[in-house]
């Protein structure tokens, strides 16, 4: 039983992701981009030209096309990028790390601040700790990340002189720090150069809390929601006729029983930070998986379009797996 299970569970994967790669690929065929013209250059004869669509294999039917790719792919083999003339996963993995730090330390923000701020707005539910918690929701929601990171950067380095402005890490640190995990502030703890972890900590703090204060909103405001939810049960009235104490209810009982929605609600969200930093990397120039996209699509470059989609998806399904395991442990009833 448990095996039928399993296999439902990796055909269900494996035809989203197909599915994904077909929409995907069909969009990019549609689009009034030519990735022939973007490498010949306008001024390219009509005989330079055809050769190179033929190079690319894009004078063959869609249906031809899309099979060559899933063949490669099958191989384990994204393909070669337009954009930089380097085998699509080379790319991916050199880029992604940077995305993974900065989302990482984002989530992070977001989860210490969104949560907490989401449970004190539903413990004084109507009162003004509530009030100010909803605005700050709102105006971390609806104000447009780009316009907080030019202003973050207007007061923060510019003014303040406090963050290291755009990029991963001061020019006088470029290509100083050993290449082990890809994260650049672990490699630079890992090499024991204190000088460029200093640098990369101020590098990536203002953008990850660019980043951070949207998790926030939203966080917040689930948080909010599924804590009104527990405490007008009936079983958190009968723990403050016991003599409990406020912070006990709250914590020890309703929060205890949100946490596995919040699993979902934060695994989600940072897999949306993964492949939504696009405006944050382009205005803090952080060389990363969404620069790397849109550069790609503008182009387009089906390939590295294609590739990073693939890593999308694959991320999606990790998180969403990671997050019901986690239901497992922390309710056992889930597993029954």
């Amino acid at each position: 039983m448990k095996a039928v299970v399993l296999l439902r569970g990796v055909g269900s994967v494996g035809a989203s992701l197909l599915g994904l790669l077909v929409l995907t690929f069909l969009i990019g065929r549609v689009m009034p981009l030519d990735p022939v013209l973007a490498i010949v250059g306008p001024d390219a004869d009509r005989s330079t030209y055809l050769q190179v669509q033929q190079q690319l294999g894009l004078d063959q039917p869609l249906a031809v096309q899309f099979g060559r790719y899933l063949l490669t792919l099958a191989q384990g083999d994204l393909g070669r990028a337009l954009l930089t003339g380097n085998p699509v996963a080379a790319d991916l993995a050199r880029v992604l790390p940077a995305t993974v730090e900065l989302a990482t330390l984002a989530m992070l923000i977001g989860t210490l601040l969104g949560v907490p701020l989401g449970v004190l707005a539903a413990t004084h539910h109507g009162r003004w700790p509530d009030h100010l918690a909803r605005m700050l929701g709102l105006l971390g929601h609806s104000t447009p990340v780009f316009w907080f990171g030019m202003m973050g950067l207007l007061v923060f380095y510019a003014w303040l002189g406090w963050a290291g402005g755009i990029g991963r890490i001061g020019l006088a640190f470029e290509g100083t720090v050993p290449t082990v995990t890809g994260l650049l502030l672990v490699d630079a703890a890992l090499a024991g150069d204190a000088a460029a972890w200093r640098s990369t900590l101020r590098h990536l703090l203002l953008p990850a809390a660019v980043l951070g204060l949207h998790s926030m909103a939203y966080l917040s405001r689930m948080t909010r929601s599924f804590m009104l939810v527990q405490l007008s049960q009936e079983y958190i009235t009968a723990a403050r006729v016991k003599g409990l104490s406020e912070r006990q209810v709250v914590w020890g009982h309703a929060f205890r029983n949100i946490r596995v929605q919040l699993l979902t609600i934060v695994a989600l969200a940072y897999g949306g930070l993964l492949e939504g930093a696009v405006l944050t990397e382009t205005v803090f120039g952080w060389p990363g998986f969404g620069s790397y996209l849109t550069s790609s699509l503008l182009l387009g470059d089906m390939n590295a379009v294609m590739g990073s989609v693939l890593v999308i998806g694959v991320l999606f399904v990790s998180l969403n797996l990671l997050a019901d395991a986690l239901y497992r442990v922390f309710d056992p009833r889930a597993a029954a």
